[in-house]
Parts: structure tokens; C-alpha cells; sequence
């Protein structure tokens, strides 16, 4: 089955957001249910285990709109409230990548101009998101102690399973921290040792963040199962690789010390395990990728019959300008979504060879974005598509044709090549150069339908090819603003497209930038906190 975790009942973790002094991170139960009665047996661990991982896909209770899990006062609309909807806007929209057209949609004005503030509902609402994720973790972790599973009589193989789902939320809450650290720099910071309810969190700095995120991956790598071992879409040993891997290439930035040796490592682990590439790129991105065994190392999944929500996949998809409902197995796009010529042009190849990743739809598209709230201003997108490989509907589409089955990388093998390649050209040991251009050049063959008229030789294998060739390759699956700080041009004159820093052909902005400032009504409920510097 294409998803485990949406078959078990999440009734018994119906949560919201408080909004006392303990903030983001009190989370209280709006029912009768306590922890006694959820956790009492192995199926109930894994009913909260289904929370856990239900987080990254649902908004609510309810389906679509209707139980939200973050509060209104916090982002109005709960169909933007999903983690990847506000992930990815504020990763793409802040790029060279991506516009979205209505400006009345709270929280977009600001974004592509790189003037938002602290009281941003987009910037706010993935801060909160992220903690919700985070504090239901910390629950989990916390009531699958040894000493819980001892009292509740829980023992044998029931006790090892039940570890090795906390292994998984611990996974899982170190990615929601590396959200936080890379977006926030220094958010506030809580464990499963600090009591819901009843502590004010304290601020963790993103060096100390930093060494918290490496120590828990490490330390739980053991207790992760085998790669291609677990239940779909749940984490295995190499989502905690591929996480290090990550977290190795921005080490700089986080903490002003490279690790590109590191990078390497974590990059060898997964190719060691025999992750490779799919064969046909225009199938990572549609409703049966999750067969794609071979290159999927951690997704988000998607079934438009049971995690309905306007977020996620089903933005992606119908989000796009003009793009017809024929082509994204939809019932018709919503205007929005479009890409600068910027972007556009890092499609142009001098030998005139097509690169198939370039899934652009121009019909009634202007190429030039003149206007950045104007839908014809700027190509669209045919990247997410609804319909299986053999172009049937998506298996699990609701018939009204709104919700996706499209599930949502959060890594894949094709970034680890590219890891790979820049951390080899940046000074990183355990790699070499040979093998840094083989690994592009499959990436490249791929995009050319298999053929080699697209590889490039070693004196083309720069850093600044690195960036474009994850622009080509990564776009659109939230990665573009994280590479470009690291790169040092998401703020900086080095690099301007449409609109950056609200001028129509882009300008430098402050640095203060390059992370997000942490929520004013955070700041004003919990005193341990400070601003970030320039908000």
C-alpha cells in the first residue's frame, strides 16, 4: 500500500496550539484522551507514531479545512497552513524560481521582494508548523521511554518495535530543527525532557543547534532500520544519512567551520547502499513516484482520498499558471504559480540539445515576468502532474479532481550527487574529482533522454555549475533559497533576477535576509527570546 501511516486513526491526537507564555512549543489535548489511555497498548504507540508522521501531510483533523492544527490568529487560512505549502513558499517564491500571483493571499506581498517582517502569516506559520511537528515528537519520544514501556508491560518484540519508532521521531525532530536552524538561525529549543505546559523554552544558538541536530542523527543511526526495510514512507537509516549530508554542505553558514569531508561521508553511505538514480526524471514528480525505489531515500506522502489538504502536492500542482487540467490530472490550475526568466535561461544549452527537465508550459505565458502579480507574466509549471507513468488518473484521486496522490521529496539521490560534487570541489576529502563528474554527468544523461550530448568535462565542473545544475535539477522541491545563501547569492549583487528586492530587474538587500526573523507575538509570550539581528 502507497501509505501506512494514513490507514491508522488519528483521532486520539486531536491538538492545537496554545497561546500561553510557554508559546510555540504548548501544546495541550482539547479532549479526554490522555496519554494512559492513547499509549497503553503497541497499537496505540503506533497510532502516535501515525500523528507524527501525519503532521508533515494534514493541516487538521478534518481534511482540507474545518480542525485546524495551528490557530487562526496565527495563519488565517488553513489551506496555507500544511508544512510544505509554507516551506516551499518561503524556499521558492524568495528565488529566482518561483512568484505566486495573488497578492491578497496573507503573507505573499513581501516575499519575492525580500521585505518581510516578523509578522509575516507565511514566515510565522511554518515557525509554528515546525514546533507543532516538533512537540508531538518530544510527546512520542517521551512516553516510549524504556521505563513507560516497563510500567505499561510492554516487552519482547512489541518493546523493540516501539524503539525503533522513537528512533523515527527522533529523526523526524531533528529535521523539523534543521528546518528551524537553517531558516530561523536561532530558534527556541525543547527535548522531551521539558515538560508540556510548564516551561518556558530557552533560545538555542545555531552553532549549539547545529551540534544537537549532528549528535541525535549520529546517535540514532543504529536504531533505524535497514535501508528498504521499513514500511513506506517511513524513515530509514538513510533519511539520517541524507539529513547529514545536508547538514555537512551548509556547515559554514551554520556554524563558520566547513565539514565537506563529512559531506562526502554521508554521501557514500547512500551510494554504498545501492540508492542510484531513476531512470526517467519526468516520473519523480507524479502520482506513482513512490515506486521509484532506487532514487527516493525520504518523502512526504500524498493520497488524494485520505490526506486532503490545499497544501502540499496539490498546490504544487493545481498552484501553476495556465496550466491545463488535462495535463496535471486536476480539474484546472489556480493561477498562481510562475517561474522569472531568470530561472528560464539556465535551460539554454549553446548546442541546442533539449534538456527534459526544463518541463515549462508557455501557452498564453509571457516569458518576460514585467509585472510579478500578473498570472500570464512568467512560465509555468508541468513538473507535478497527477496521472501515474503510464498516464492513467492517479489512483487515489478524489473524484471532485482537487486533492493529489503526489508524494513529495524531501531527499532524493539525485541531490547527493550533487552534494557529492560540490563538496569535492570546495576541499572536501574521501572523494574525488573523477568520480564528482561521472556522477553529474548521469544526472545529465538522464536529462537528455539518455543521451551523452549534455555531459560536460572536468574543466567545466565549477561551483557556479554546481549551482545552476541544481537549479536544474532540484527545482521546485524546496532547496533553491538554502543553496543560494550558501553560495552567498541570495542577498548579495552576485546574482539578481525579477523582482528580487522589489525592482523589476532585482537588486541586493540587506543581509539580515538571508534567515527569517523569529515571530513578534513569540518574542512578546516568551522573554528568553531575542531577534534575530536587523528585525
Amino acid at each position: 500500500m502507497k501509505i501506512s501511516y494514513i490507514k491508522i486513526t488519528l483521532g486520539a491526537f486531536l491538538l492545537s496550539i496554545g497561546t500561553s507564555c510557554t508559546s510555540d512549543l504548548d501544546l495541550l489535548p482539547t479532549n479526554d484522551i490522555t496519554s494512559e489511555t492513547v499509549y497503553k497498548t503497541p497499537q496505540g504507540y503506533k497510532q502516535g507514531l501515525a500523528k507524527v508522521y501525519a503532521a508533515f501531510a494534514l493541516t487538521g483533523n478534518s481534511g482540507g479545512t474545518g480542525s485546524p492544527d495551528i490557530p487562526s490568529q496565527i495563519i488565517a487560512d488553513e489551506g496555507n497552513s500544511d508544512f510544505l505549502r509554507l516551506y516551499w513558499n518561503l524556499q521558492e517564491i524568495t528565488t529566482d524560481e518561483a512568484a505566486w500571483t495573488w497578492q491578497n493571499d496573507a503573507g505573499v506581498k513581501g516575499l519575492k521582494e525580500m521585505s518581510w517582517s516578523a509578522i509575516n502569516p507565511i514566515v510565522n506559520g511554518l515557525y509554528y508548523r515546525s514546533f507543532f511537528q516538533i512537540t508531538l515528537c518530544n510527546d512520542f519520544i517521551r512516553e516510549s521511554s524504556d521505563a513507560n514501556l516497563s510500567k505499561r508491560g510492554i516487552t519482547g518484540t512489541d518493546a523493540d518495535n516501539i524503539r525503533k519508532y522513537r528512533a523515527e521521531a527522533r529523526f523526524i525532530r531533528a529535521y523539523q530543527y534543521w528546518v528551524l536552524m537553517d531558516m530561523y538561525g536561532n530558534p527556541p529549543f525543547a527535548t522531551e525532557n521539558d515538560a508540556i505546559g510548564t516551561t518556558i523554552p530557552k533560545q538555542i544558538q545555531r552553532k549549539d543547534l547545529f551540534n544537537y541536530i549532528e549528535s541525535e542523527l549520529k546517535a540514532i543511526e543504529n536504531d533505524l532500520i535497514a535501508p528498504g526495510q521499513n514500511e513506506y514512507p517511513r524513515a530509514e537509516k538513510s533519511a539520517a544519512w541524507a539529513l547529514l549530508s545536508r547538514l555537512y554542505l551548509n556547515a559554514e553558514v551554520y556554524t563558520g567551520t566547513p565539514k565537506y569531508t563529512d559531506a562526502i561521508t554521508y554521501c557514500n553511505k547512500l551510494r554504498d547502499a545501492n540508492y542510484g538514480l531513476h531512470t526517467n526524471y519526468r516520473e519523480l514528480t507524479i502520482a506513482d513516484n513512490h515506486l521509484n525505489t532506487k532514487e527516493n531515500i525520504f518523502m512526504i506522502a500524498y493520497d488524494g482520498t485520505n490526506t486532503q489538504n490545499w497544501g502540499g502536492t496539490t498546490y504544487l500542482t493545481h498552484g501553476q499558471a495556465a496550466l491545463p487540467g488535462d495535463l496535471s490530472g486536476t480539474n484546472g490550475n489556480w493561477g498562481g504559480l510562475r517561474h522569472s526568466q531568470n530561472f528560464v535561461s539556465l535551460f539554454v544549452d549553446p548546442s541546442g540539445s533539449t534538456d527534459v527537465r526544463a518541463q515549462f508550459y508557455t501557452t498564453g505565458q509571457n516569458k518576460e515576468m514585467s509585472d510579478l502579480y500578473t498570472g500570464t507574466d512568467g512560465y509555468s509549471s508541468s513538473k507535478y502532474r497527477n496521472k501515474t507513468r503510464s498516464g492513467a488518473k492517479a489512483p487515489h484521486q478524489d473524484l471532485a479532481g482537487n486533492f493529489v496522490d503526489i508524494d513529495f521529496p524531501l531527499f532524493r539521490m539525485g541531490e547527493i550527487y550533487l552534494t557529492y560534487a560540490e563538496a569535492v570541489l570546495r576541499g572536501g576529502t574521501g572523494g574525488d574529482l573523477s568520480t564528482a563528474l561521472s556522477l553529474v554527468n548521469q544526472l545529465r544523461t538522464r536529462a537528455y533522454n539518455g543521451k551523452t550530448t549534455g555531459n560536460i568535462v572536468t574543466n567545466q565542473l565549477t561551483l557556479d555549475f554546481v549551482l545552476d545544475e541544481r537549479g536544474r535539477e532540484l527545482y521546485y522541491e524546496a532547496q533553491r533559497r538554502t543553496d543560494l545563501v550558501r553560495f552567498k547569492k541570495f542577498t548579495t549583487g552576485a546574482y539578481l533576477w525579477a523582482w528580487k528586492g522589489g525592482t523589476v530587474n532585482g537588486r541586493s538587500v540587506e543581509d539580515k535576509y538571508n534567515i527569517f526573523p523569529i515571530p513578534a507575538n513569540d518574542l512578546s509570550s516568551n522573554p528568553n527570546l531575542v531577534q534575530n539581528k536587523g528585525y
